[in-house]
């Protein structure tokens, strides 16, 4: 059985030397800024103690006042899992860095995100659309699609 850690505890994984300022605690997810989500990533994925060496899957939502990309990962070494979140204010040029050298499962849906939300990640070694053909106009899941003009 995996077990869902808490912020409390991913913290702890993270060490003592992380910068936890750019860290807010929740109860069962951590979210991480955008600037910080490689430091993190690399930490949960190569250290001992955490050895998160799944990405189970990307999302993106978009609230309106801002997108949220969110990670859930998957120890199969110590059976425990964790989500991070990384909130991206604005409705345009929204930029978040890729995970895909941690995960290369990553590759499809960050591409996915980029394709229907627009949300660009950074360090992708192919970020281009994964659904829609390269001619169209805008991304489709997002809440004001239907109001900007094409």
């Amino acid at each position: 059985m995996i077990r869902q850690l808490n912020s409390n505890e991913i913290i702890k994984l993270l060490g003592k030397d992380f910068d936890s300022q750019s860290i807010d605690e929740s109860k069962n997810e951590l979210y991480v800024s955008a600037d910080q989500l490689t430091n993190v990533c690399s930490i949960l994925k190569n250290t001992k103690q955490a050895s998160f060496d799944l990405l189970t899957c990307i999302s993106g939502v978009d609230y309106v006042e801002y997108f949220q990309v969110v990670y859930h990962l998957t120890s199969t070494i110590h059976k425990h899992s964790c989500v991070l979140k990384v909130n991206l204010f604005g409705r345009s040029d929204l930029v978040c860095p890729s995970v895909y050298k941690f995960w290369q499962g990553a590759d499809f849906q960050e591409r996915e995100i980029w394709d229907l939300l627009g949300i660009y990640f950074e360090g992708h070694p192919n970020m281009k659309r994964i659904f829609l053909w390269d001619g169209f106009e805008g991304h489709p899941l997002r809440r004001d699609y239907l109001e900007s003009p094409r």
